[in-house]
């Protein structure tokens, strides 16, 4: 039998019966609408868990602060104080997969303008050789900071909050002052100075300013960045300046870090190198700690959901193989007429099987254009179905963005396979009955 003869019959066949086979590829088109859907909930949940991670910071970033506090076995919180120093960054530098690490240190300056208008600046000093990989925003030139081009530069941020003003006895009075035009001097404080040594002061002369991020809530909106070799020499200076006793304490500070932040090479190798950092006696955390069980959980509900799917498949399977059973009864003459022209064995199982195909092609087909639908009304109009699948509107307003199905490429490829195989397996065992039907036997059924 030529391919075309089996096309022409296939189709005059299945459309013999219109309202049986309309409903069996309604079937398929249920199903398939089922697997996609729901498959695509799932991995909209998954995308929406990453987003959310993304929009506080990066999955490869690790955190090691000072003080770690954490739950003993009587459910009580303790302290945990761990020495950070540069012996530490050599130790985590060695670490495979760790790709920058620096030092992190929260202090304020004073500014003094005109000589009486004073503020005050909260720094954040680095190493900004760094800078690019802990993903801070670039700067209004296009270019990053790095420890050789910030040795005399402080990079200030779009929202940092600077009141300069003084006390005239009366009332306060303030004045604008311009970072990057006016003479503004940079002083530390915090230690008792020696009255008989000049007062430390640092005059601003090469101020960059850092553009807004783009989501205006990055740790660069609000801080002045200061290269870490910068702050050692200018500290060290002011340091000096300070009474003896004092001096040990402030020089203290400049080896003795706060926190230490570790970009990874790759998200996924966070995990091994926090277990390295354990294995060296460090606790950390990274973002990667909350976001792995999430990313767990939508697996999971991923499974689930495209198993629901599954099971409107599996029903839509019996339908096309209870067509193709009442369909081989309704047949059986026309079989044995076949048979007794000539036709092959093998020409009347490809011609049942393609008939199966052929109705799981049609449903697949257009069950993957309804899902496109589907979809688009869920991303449209599901926000608070999705609200509750996520656990409450607090966490879906900080993923608004984040659709609620999620389409990839290969799905809809995969679930019109799907539906032709679902056919086929469907129409397997009908097809080898109608090739067991003797020949004789069929022709006396009437």
């Amino acid at each position: 039998m030529r391919f075309v003869d089996l096309v022409k019959m296939g189709f005059r066949n299945l459309f013999r019966r219109k309202a049986r086979t309309a409903l069996t590829i309604i079937g398929v088109i249920i199903g398939t609408i089922s697997i996609v859907v729901m498959i695509s909930i799932g991995i909209g949940m998954n995308r929406s868990f990453e987003q959310s991670v993304l929009e506080n910071g990066s999955m490869t970033i690790i955190n090691i602060s000072k003080y770690q506090y954490y739950e003993d076995e009587n459910g009580n919180w303790k302290e945990n104080k761990q020495e950070l120093n540069d012996q530490t960054l050599e130790q985590i530098k060695a670490i495979e997969h760790v790709k920058c690490v620096s030092p992190q240190i929260y202090g304020d300056a004073q500014l003094l303008a005109k000589k009486k208008y004073t503020s005050y600046m909260s720094l954040m000093v680095m190493d900004l050789d760094c800078y690019e990989d802990f993903g801070y925003p670039v700067l209004a030139d296009g270019t990053y900071p790095n420890s050789e081009n910030s040795q005399d530069r402080i990079y200030v941020g779009s929202q940092m909050y600077l009141n300069f003003g003084y006390y005239n006895g009366s009332r306060y009075m303030t004045k604008d002052i311009d970072l990057e035009k006016d003479k503004v001097e940079l002083q530390f404080q915090g230690y008792e100075p020696d009255p008989k040594k000049r007062a430390f002061s640092y005059e601003l002369e090469n101020v960059v300013m850092i553009p807004q991020s783009e989501s205006g809530y990055s740790m660069t909106d609000y801080y002045a960045f200061m290269d870490i070799e910068m702050y050692r020499k200018l500290y060290t200076k002011y340091a000096n300046t300070l009474k003896f006793s004092e001096r040990k304490k402030a020089l203290e500070h400049l080896n003795q870090y706060e926190q230490v932040v570790i970009n990874v090479d790759n998200m996924n190798n966070v995990t091994e190198v926090q277990e390295e950092l354990e294995k060296l006696g460090f606790k950390s955390e990274s973002e990667m700690q909350y976001i792995k069980p999430m990313q767990d959980t939508a697996k999971m509900l991923e499974i689930i959901l495209g198993a629901i799917g599954g099971v409107a498949m599996l029903v839509s399977a019996i339908n096309i193989a209870n067509t193709m059973i009442m369909s081989i009864y309704e047949r059986t003459r026309e079989i044995g007429i076949m048979k007794v022209l000539g036709c092959k064995v093998g020409d009347v199982k490809k011609l049942f099987l393609f008939e199966a195909g052929l109705m799981g092609f049609i449903g697949g087909t257009i069950g993957v254009g309804l899902s496109y639908l589907v979809s688009w009304l869920m991303n449209k109009y599901g926000g608070d179905l999705f609200s509750g699948l996520m656990g409450g509107g607090m966490y879906y307003e900080t993923t608004s963005e984040a659709p609620m199905s999620v389409i990839p490429f290969w799905l809809p490829f995969f679930a019109a396979g799907f539906g032709i195989l679902v056919g086929l397996i469907s129409g397997f065992f009908p097809a080898l009955r109608a090739t067991r039907i003797s020949a004789i036997e069929a022709m006396k059924n009437e």
